[in-house]
């Protein structure tokens, strides 16, 4: 009988309800489901519910409630379960905007940052220990990520039909105020986090010499300073949160 009550729930126009039940009192039931959770999609992807029209907004959230099957009840997790139905649908063609996926892991993407659980408080780090010299704390609420489509920028009026010919790197992270935030960065910066988070005793400037030796001559030095200016602006975000102590 529950298993019956809750796949007209999920799907009303594939399932009748079980038998003996008032329609008027199932209704109340309908509508609070399907509610609940178009809220928390349209409140976790903003974007994307702005860009799409009413009747093709209801259409998606209908089709994830009745055909996705999510593996978490959590509300919080509801998010990622959304995506990765995007993700499903794009490898069916669905016909969804060619970015909508991507976009959609952006979007989620903040939310998962903010409720991690890991505290920057609870991390060893001298805050005030110079990145270049010293060996630099990479926070493990700083996320690197790359997409094929410029996700940031997709609006109204700009949704790319296909990717640009370079592909867009970001870096969101939530700061000593809890305080979620992305960056636009470069292949060349997230190179870099991965090398200090793949050699913990390495100071920042190595790392960062150790990117510039595939340059040459004055591109190298670019790459230096380059590297540098990173490492500081790193700082600033808390993408690095300080560095190491003995």
């Amino acid at each position: 009988l529950q298993y019956a009550f809750s796949a007209h729930l999920r799907d009303p126009a594939r399932h009748a309800a079980p038998a003996d039940l008032e329609d008027r009192r199932v209704a109340v039931y309908r509508e609070l489901v399907y509610n609940n959770v178009e809220g928390l999609l349209a409140g976790n992807f903003p974007v994307i519910r702005g860009l799409l029209p009413d009747p093709r907004w209801h259409a998606l959230v209908r089709a994830f409630l009745s055909d996705y099957r999510a593996h978490t009840p959590l509300f919080h997790e509801i998010g990622r379960e959304f995506h990765r139905f995007l993700e499903a649908r794009a490898e069916q063609a669905a016909g969804d905007p060619p970015f909508m996926a991507e976009l959609a892991h952006y979007e989620w993407v903040e939310l998962a940052v903010a409720f991690d659980e890991q505290r920057i408080e609870a991390i060893a780090h001298d805050p005030g220990g110079d990145v270049v010299h010293g060996q630099p704390v990479v926070s493990p609420l700083a996320w690197p990520l790359g997409y094929r489509f410029p996700v940031h920028r997709i609006r109204h009026d700009y949704q790319p039909d296909a990717p640009p010919a370079l592909p867009s790197f970001l870096v969101v992270a939530r700061n000593r105020a809890d305080e979620v935030a992305f960056m636009e960065t470069t292949a060349l910066s997230l190179r870099l986090l991965e090398q200090l988070k793949a050699n913990p005793g390495w100071s920042g400037l190595m790392a960062v010499t150790a990117i510039a030796a595939a340059f040459e001559g004055s591109d190298k030095d670019t790459a230096i300073a380059a590297g540098l200016d990173t490492l500081r602006a790193f700082r600033a975000r808390d993408v690095l949160l300080g560095t190491r102590i003995d």
